[in-house]
Formats: C-alpha cells, sequence, structure tokens
C-alpha cells in the first residue's frame, strides 16, 4: 500500500507517492533525482545524506518519507543561488575543503545550518556543528576554515 507525501521541497510543494517504509533518502534520490543526498552508511553515522528538516540538519536515511508531511526539507540545490554558488560553498573551494565531494554536499548542508542558528561560530561550535559528517579526503581543518571563511562574510 502506497501513501501519498507532500511536501516543501527547496521551495516548491511536491508530492509523491511512496511506501511506508521508504526512507527521505530514497525519495529524494529515486522519485526526485536528488543524486546530492548520498547514502553513505545508512545508519545515520555517516553524514552524507544529510538534508534540512525545517531548517535543522538531519540524516535523511534515519526520516521516514511519510514523516514529512507538510514540512520543508532543503538539499544542497536549495541553498545554491541560481546564479552561481553560495559564500559557504565559495569558501569551501577557496580553503580547499573539497576534495572527492562525496561527503561535501552533506558537511555544507551541515554548515548552513550551524551558521543559520550561530552566524558568529567559535571553532567548538564548527566542531559540534559538522560532528555528524565523517569526510575522509581532507581532514577537518580545511572545511573547519572554510566555515569560519563563510561566517565572517557574513557579517
Amino acid at each position: 500500500m502506497n501513501l501519498k507525501v507532500s511536501f516543501f521541497l527547496n521551495g516548491e510543494k511536491v508530492e509523491a507517492s511512496v511506501k511506508p517504509d521508504t526512507t527521505l533518502l530514497n525519495l529524494l534520490r529515486d522519485e526526485f533525482g536528488l543524486i546530492s543526498v548520498k547514502e553513505g552508511c545508512g545508519y545515520g553515522e555517516c553524514g552524507a545524506c544529510t538534508v534540512l528538516l525545517d531548517g535543522k540538519p538531519v540524516n535523511s536515511c534515519l526520516i521516514l518519507a511519510p514523516k514529512v508531511e507538510g514540512r520543508h526539507v532543503t538539499t544542497i540545490e536549495g541553498i545554491t543561488p541560481k546564479d552561481g554558488l553560495s559564500p559557504l560553498q565559495e569558501a569551501f573551494i577557496k580553503k580547499g575543503a573539497i576534495q572527492c565531494g562525496f561527503c561535501t554536499p552533506g558537511m555544507i548542508i551541515s554548515a548552513h545550518g550551524l551558521l543559520k542558528e550561530k552566524p558568529d561560530p567559535t571553532i567548538d561550535d564548527i566542531k559540534i556543528g559538522i560532528s555528524g559528517n565523517l569526510c575522509r579526503c581532507t581532514g577537518y581543518i580545511q572545511i573547519i576554515e572554510a566555515i569560519k571563511d563563510a561566517a565572517r562574510k557574513k557579517k
């Protein structure tokens, strides 16, 4: 039996028919073609599937699709301006915080959520804010520097 779910995806009202056990991750990838939302572990440990749910970072592999009824889901596509990149995305490039790119969308989504909540974060705030996201390539120094740089530019 399928359920109809209606929600806002990157600011646009959308609708889909899903099985009750479909994850938000699978809905975003399979139904809406948003392959920026990655499946890394499937257990909420790696953060590759991070999206904003009502403005807060969540692991989409842990959220059942029917639970987003009427809510707002934002992926990296939803925070990317039509005419280029966000200051946070530019900072990630400038500071070398991107290598293979697998973790990048989820990492940027977590950082975006952090900067919305704390526009002038401390290094500890940043570490806590991205603690649910694993990166195997860059280490974290460049990522932390990129988030600090983006925060400075928002002032």
